[in-house]
């Protein structure tokens, strides 16, 4: 698919979560003059980096990891030499849930199709969930059977293969990691994400 083809396809997706009313979120978002989080960076990208659901940073700005935990994901990217520029940042939820709550199982059924369908236009080589939540719908998206959580089995390499909407047989690599957010609470999990982060380097 070509690039303009793609950002076609995701701009009619941005409408679609601007009036999206599927849950209780949207009414959180209005009252507070929110933005939704839908997506950002490269429509080619070759890495999909998929977080949870926005925070109060996010929901100010309408962009994806702005806030504490942005900035960790800033310096990881660039501890492999990577830029935003390079890949596609985005979240199972796109309106953020009251208090940065836990996503709740019904406003995931209701927003992870449009996750599903960016992964799919976009088309990556490489998705890295960011915390259990986004690790479930991925594993759950590709058909990955894993019990163990993720401080189990961070910075294992899956592989799965899939058709993309040519019907192209090609294979994606899931990498599940750390949300960034846990260096922020606690700094000693740096060393932990740079690993996972030297993980993903080596499959680039």
């Amino acid at each position: 698919m070509k690039e303009d083809e793609k950002t076609e396809k995701l701009r009619k997706i941005k409408e679609e979560v601007l009036k999206c009313r599927k849950c209780d979120l949207c009414k959180e978002r209005i009252k507070n003059n929110f933005f939704p989080v839908v997506g950002e960076g490269n429509h080619n990208a070759e890495i999909i980096f998929c977080g949870e659901a926005p925070g109060l940073n996010e929901a100010k700005t309408g962009r994806p990891f702005c806030g504490q935990a942005g900035i960790v994901l800033d310096n990881l990217l660039n501890y492999i030499n990577l830029r935003r520029e390079d890949v596609y940042i985005c979240n199972v939820l796109k309106c953020r849930p009251p208090g940065n709550r836990d996503p709740k199982e019904e406003e995931i059924r209701a927003c992870s199709p449009y996750l599903s369908s960016q992964i799919d236009i976009i088309n990556p080589k490489i998705i890295c969930p960011l915390g259990r939540y986004s690790m479930r719908f991925i594993f759950e998206k590709y058909n990955i059977r894993e019990n163990r959580t993720i401080s189990k089995i961070h910075g294992k390499v899956y592989q799965v293969q899939v058709k993309t909407l040519k019907e192209i047989t090609s294979f994606i690599k899931i990498i599940p990691l750390y949300h960034p957010a846990v260096a922020v609470y606690n700094p000693n999990m740096i060393e932990i994400l740079k690993k996972d982060f030297g993980v993903l380097r080596g499959v680039i």
